[in-house]
């Protein structure tokens, strides 16, 4: 004993990813957890003042009018999340669409001719929106504004001099339709409802984009290249690639929408597209995305997409003018956007 007294050990820090999350924090953590609260509120006052809004039949048309809208909100969600945006993805769309159309009619061929020839363009599209985007360093509003205006200009001026007219032709008799008509635009009943097949291509994109984000390495990348370019790229993320692939991924979608376009209506008018690209990021918003990025979840994109489906329904189901559809589209928007805002500080405040 030499009268010195040992100086106390300091306790072990535990490893944080070994401490206990209690369910609510990890509830308030979510992204989509004002979206759902918002939906639950749509669709009980819908309930309550539309009278035919919980009808089957009701349900089946609500289903359709979301997974329009959300078979897009999902991709434009993650390229949100990884802090970009894309203004041409409503044109794209139709563009995809008088592509498949038109080159089927003018080289009378099997129209899976002109489908497959309309992906291989639409994502060339997809990947020069990326490429200007990631060379250029240009904004993407200004890359994907450029972008909207070409292909607006050019679904016009094509249309007009192969067809004669703002709107294609006929291909309803060709060979491949109904098969192609099967795969984008079929309708499937159960019980007495039925379900647009676009309701599954929205199902599994949202379940793919959701695997992405969750469970792979790029998933880490978009929440990275969203978050900080600069940083991320300084630790080894691939930024160019992940972007590019992100606007591939909106490309691919449109392709989708745009066959179901095509063979839903079996014509396309040049003028369709403008301003939904628009709606895509008012859904993704209303699901928790970020305006600036590294944050939200394709999950939150689907539950906008479905407020924007019960919305757009229960107007006509109870019975009101339509006009007021986009006062209540803003409102929610904005009312969506508070109430993220609230449970992201709340998440922050119990970490």
């Amino acid at each position: 004993m030499n009268g010195s007294t040992a100086a106390p050990e300091k306790p072990a820090q535990l490893d944080e990813r070994l401490v206990h999350t209690s369910p609510l924090r990890k509830l308030l953590g979510r992204p989509e957890l004002g979206s759902v609260v918002g939906a639950v509120a749509v669709f009980l006052f819908f309930a309550v003042v539309a009278d035919s809004f919980l009808q089957a039949s009701s349900f089946g048309t609500v289903l359709y009018a979301a997974s329009v809208l959300g078979i897009m909100a999902a991709p434009v969600a993650l390229l949100m999340i990884g802090g970009e945006f894309d203004l041409s993805a409503g044109v794209l769309v139709t563009s995809s669409a008088l592509i498949s159309s038109m080159f089927s009619y003018q080289m009378t061929a099997n129209v899976w001719i002109g489908v497959l020839v309309s992906l291989l363009v639409t994502l060339a599209i997809g990947a020069f929106n990326g490429f200007m985007l990631t060379r250029t360093k240009l904004p993407s509003f200004i890359i994907t504004l450029g972008t909207f205006l070409m292909l607006t200009g050019l679904n016009l001026g094509f249309t007009k001099l192969i067809s004669g007219t703002v709107s294609t032709k006929a291909i309803g008799d060709m060979e491949g339709f109904d098969s192609a008509h099967a795969l984008f635009a079929s309708t499937l009943t159960v019980g007495s409802v039925e379900f647009k097949v676009t309701i599954l291509w929205w199902i599994a994109l949202v379940a793919v984009a959701t695997w992405i984000l969750l469970r792979t390495r790029f998933g880490n990348w978009i929440f990275a290249v969203g978050g900080q370019a600069d940083a991320a790229r300084a630790v080894g993320v691939p930024v160019v690639r992940t972007k590019i692939g992100l606007y591939l991924g909106v490309a691919f979608a449109a392709w989708i929408s745009g066959q179901h376009l095509l063979f839903s209506y079996d014509v396309v008018q040049s003028g369709e597209g403008v301003g939904n690209e628009l709606t895509y990021i008012i859904a993704a918003v209303i699901g928790g995305c970020l305006i600036t990025g590294g944050y939200g979840s394709a999950i939150g994109s689907a539950v906008g997409a479905f407020i924007f489906g019960m919305t757009s329904k229960g107007i006509v189901y109870a019975e009101w003018n339509p006009d007021w559809f986009k006062f209540f589209l803003g409102a929610m928007l904005l009312l969506a956007t508070l109430l993220n805002a609230w449970v992201r500080k709340r998440a922050e405040a119990t970490t």
